[in-house]
């Protein structure tokens, strides 16, 4: 079909003859000029093809085929495959299994924010200037409100400045019951999560390779993080 398509395309192009693009294309003229023959029956087994693949979504051309043998039709694999082809059907690719969404005590996905300073969000943007320099952007959020509590902007930022941030919040604010993050070494280190802990706000880090359990943060950030 595509040979054919060509040889078309460059007697329409180029004004050369059948004979001439058939042998720049490597289509042989006999081939060129085969005209398929349609059987009577090509119009319903088209529609009874296009039935079963749309109800059994999982199934290829062979066995459609083997249905429609069942079902009487005088056919074989190579004439439903043409006509599945020229119908631009195909299985849709087999999706990943997700892992589940919570860890071992549930803390992720089953904590909900109930309240004001009940559940705070953070993570962090990268972006890059002009002249090709990254930096990054620290977001933080109250998950019930949905409001954003904190947009910083550094070329670098550490544990410390993370630190330094939570502290200011923390005295405008109050201080949260949780915190949820990713595993990012600012998250993780040893540092803050003695001092949240000495403060009494308990720490929730999503699973490696999960961005859909921080969301909220992400659609926030999104919307309003970035525009500063």
């Amino acid at each position: 079909m595509k040979r054919r398509q060509a040889v078309e395309a460059a007697k329409k192009n180029h004004a050369v003859s059948e004979r001439y693009a058939c042998r720049a294309i490597g289509q042989p003229r006999a081939t060129h000029r085969y005209k398929i023959k349609r059987l009577p029956d090509e119009k319903p087994l088209t529609s009874r093809i296009i039935e079963l693949a749309t109800r059994y979504g999982r199934y290829g051309y062979r066995r459609i085929n083997a249905l429609l043998r069942r079902e009487g039709w005088p056919v074989n694999h190579k004439r439903v495959e043409r006509i599945w082809r020229q119908q631009g059907l195909k299985v849709p690719q087999k999706q990943p299994k997700r892992r589940r969404l919570w860890l071992n005590d549930g803390s992720c996905i089953r904590l909900r924010p109930e309240k004001q300073n009940h559940v705070w969000s953070y993570d962090f943007v990268v972006d890059r200037t002009n002249n090709g320099r990254a930096f990054r952007i620290l977001n933080i959020i109250d998950e019930y409100t949905r409001e954003s509590l904190l947009t910083k902007a550094a070329r670098n930022m550490k544990a410390e400045d993370v630190e330094e941030c939570l502290t200011e919040l923390f005295c405008q604010k109050g201080v949260p019951e949780y915190i949820r993050s990713d595993n990012g070494s600012e998250f993780t280190a040893e540092r803050i999560r003695n001092w949240l802990s000495n403060l009494g706000v308990t720490t929730m880090f999503i699973e490696p390779g999960s961005p859909w359990k921080t969301a909220i943060l992400s659609r926030l950030t999104a919307r309003c993080g970035m525009n500063f």
